[in-house]
């Protein structure tokens, strides 16, 4: 499938999670075979032998790095919200387009030199990745890109992540 047929798949969600906010729901994509394996198909296509590890960010990054560093052949690493992980952590606090958050991961989650590919469902403002980034930074990895399913051109995000590449399948 390509990029436009999976965004048909993409439902919109007016006020959620707050008044104000248009949410858009990857879940009915996700649960269409042939679309799930098109969309990890189309995101690990572009950084294929240039990734050692996928970090997948906190929820929906999960559910679509965890495909695409199978389809990489690389494992995974999981950048979470505060206190979810079990082992020694280091955190980085950032600005969503709706308040304030925080991401942990496991300070043995990426060895120094690892190149990194971030992987999440929206890239929106770009602070949520961007944290991500910092995370990988800190414990000397390299980051050599980043993958989302949806971006919100109009919000810029990818100009806050530069110059680290960025790739989105579906554009809003």
């Amino acid at each position: 499938m390509m990029p436009d047929q999976l965004k048909r798949l993409v439902r919109e969600i007016p006020d959620f999670p707050k008044p104000g906010i248009l949410f858009r729901d990857i879940t009915p994509l996700l649960s269409d075979g042939q679309a799930l394996r098109s969309l990890v198909d189309l995101l690990a296509d572009p950084f294929r032998g240039k990734v050692d590890i996928v970090v997948g960010i906190e929820s929906r990054g999960f559910i679509v790095g965890a495909p695409v560093a199978y389809r990489l052949g690389v494992g995974l690493a999981i950048a979470r919200k505060p206190g979810k992980l079990p082992f020694s952590t280091i955190m980085q606090s950032y600005q969503l387009e709706y308040g304030s958050a925080s991401l942990e991961i496991h300070r043995d989650g990426l060895a120094p030199a690892m190149r990194v590919l971030v992987v999440d469902d929206l890239l929106a403002t770009g602070g949520t990745a961007e944290a991500a980034l910092r995370l990988v930074s800190k414990l000397g990895a390299e980051p050599v890109g980043c993958a989302f399913v949806i971006e919100l051109s109009q919000l810029k995000g990818r100009q806050r992540l530069a110059p680290t590449e960025c790739f989105a399948l579906i554009k809003y």
